[in-house]
């Protein structure tokens, strides 16, 4: 791991934290293509994709429910068990996220407020092939459930032999998807995302995916709804000389072993502590069935930043804006409240990252590459859209009228103007005027702009030695 001593928060280079925020052209080029032609030739395209990157094609690319709701029966009884807690605490999580449509009434009767709507279908990205990843599956279906979404969508890549991981299946069951598909990477964004004869379009798509998977997503994003555009995982340990190096070490290489591009960050104002922590990581390593991956991730993309005190490692951590953050420090919870940018805050000794990836609740998919100073953990939220609602009555729109009128003169927006000029006049006149277009429409520009506003003097911006100058408003540019 590179070390990097701080003195200043001049010290860290945020180009320089070895962090792939950008996707390379040819993978976006890659991912391009195959966007555009699953949107052209539908399950055509699906089915040579799959023939080409997976080496094999089911004879359908749905997953027969019977196969889904058997699943259960043929894994551990074990893990049924975690997965059935893991969910319970991720929905009682998320049960706490859900948003309400509220509404307020003015004193003159006009009524305003916001609608909350769930979305109606939903499309999840679940990684497969060589791997199985359930945890992803509760943690995208659950908050698209619970959020009242009707319709949510799984696909994942099938194995070698075309079948697909009973884990998956058994928590698509569990997590109640109605709809699985055996199809991945990016020709299965794509089909999400603009449909095809096998998979009807979905108004979002949320999931973790290699390269061309984010790629896709980045590329249909606009055309329906997406979470994010996840990078490599990333973690960030804020220790202090009361942290255990074993465990700080545990902790990084929990992220290291992911992948070889995962970043992993030690902050210390502790001097003595890296060196203790690196001791730690060459015991664990040496016995790590992912040593190769683990080393790598470690070597390549580690840093240790060594500030003078805590404050600074502090302002250390939120210029990383890590995906995960752990906090090794005494008294970690006071430091919460000086924390801006992280996904995923975990206070004390005794919180393991893996805890929040499986089962503590809140939600595991989470902003990446600095990306934690913006965005926000997947949730509820992701999948309900917020409606405005106004309501006006006559008194409302006669008090308010006015303000309008003139804002849009100002802007040169007569049609704007006119809207509620003529509302103002049917107030007057009545109905019956307004049943003779013709009288009610008279004099339609002093109905729009009653007054002309005084033009303003215009500030005339010379160069940087000069005095701002007043003169006439003429135009806009």
């Amino acid at each position: 791991m590179r070390t990097i001593l701080c003195h200043s928060l001049n010290d860290i280079k945020i180009d320089e934290l070895n962090r792939q925020t950008v996707l390379p052209p040819e993978v976006m080029s890659t991912a391009e293509d195959i966007v555009a032609n699953v949107r052209e030739r539908g399950d055509a395209a699906l089915r040579e994709y799959g023939e080409r990157f997976d080496g094999m094609v089911p004879e359908q690319f749905r997953v027969p429910d019977e196969l889904v709701r058997s699943a259960a029966a043929l894994v551990d009884p074990e893990f049924y068990e975690a997965l059935q807690m893991a969910a319970e605490q991720i929905k009682d999580f998320h049960e706490r996220e859900q948003l309400q449509s509220w509404f307020v009434t003015r004193p003159d009767g006009t009524i305003l407020g916001v609608r909350v709507t769930p979305l109606d279908s939903a499309g999840i990205y679940v990684p497969g092939g060589r791997a199985q990843y359930p945890s992803t599956v509760l943690m995208n279906a659950i908050p698209a459930k619970v959020a009242g979404v009707r319709r949510v969508v799984m696909v994942t890549p099938p194995q070698a032999d075309g079948s697909i991981s009973p884990y998956t299946l058994a928590a698509a069951d569990l997590a109640g998807v109605d709809e699985v598909y055996a199809t991945g990477g990016a020709q299965a964004i794509a089909a999400l995302a603009y449909g095809c004869e096998s998979i009807a379009r979905v108004d979002k798509v949320t999931g973790p995916g290699n390269a061309y998977v984010a790629a896709a997503k980045r590329l249909v994003s606009g055309d329906v709804g997406i979470d994010m555009v996840a990078g490599p995982s990333e973690v960030c340990v804020l220790a202090d000389a009361t942290a255990d190096p074993l465990i700080v070490a545990a902790d990084l290489m929990a992220q290291a072993e992911h992948d070889p591009m995962a970043a992993c960050y030690l902050v210390t104002c502790d001097p003595s502590l890296p060196e203790r922590v690196e001791h730690a990581l060459e015991i664990l390593i040496e016995q790590s069935p992912r040593a190769e991956i683990t080393q790598s991730s470690l070597t390549d993309q580690g840093i240790i930043v060594i500030a003078d005190n805590l404050s600074l490692a502090t302002e250390v951590v939120n210029a990383i804006a890590p995906e995960h953050l752990e906090l090794h420090c005494d008294r970690a919870m006071e430091l919460l409240g000086a924390i801006k940018n992280a996904g995923a805050i975990f206070v004390g000794p005794w919180s393991s990252e893996p805890l929040g990836d499986y089962v503590a609740g809140p939600n595991h998919t989470l902003p990446t590459g600095g990306t934690a100073s913006f965005s926000n953990p997947l949730g509820v939220y992701d999948f309900v859209k917020r409606s405005s609602v106004i309501s006006y009555t006559r008194e409302g729109l006669a008090k308010d009228a006015p303000a309008v009128q003139a804002l849009a003169q100002a802007e040169g927006l007569w049609a704007h103007a006119l809207s509620v000029g003529l509302r103002r006049r049917l107030i007057d006149l009545g109905a019956e005027t307004f049943a003779r277009p013709d009288e009610a429409a008279s004099q339609a520009w002093e109905i729009a702009w009653p007054r002309e506003l005084n033009k303003p003097e215009a500030v005339l911006m010379g160069d940087s030695t000069q005095t701002p100058q007043l003169g006439t408003l003429e135009g806009e540019d």
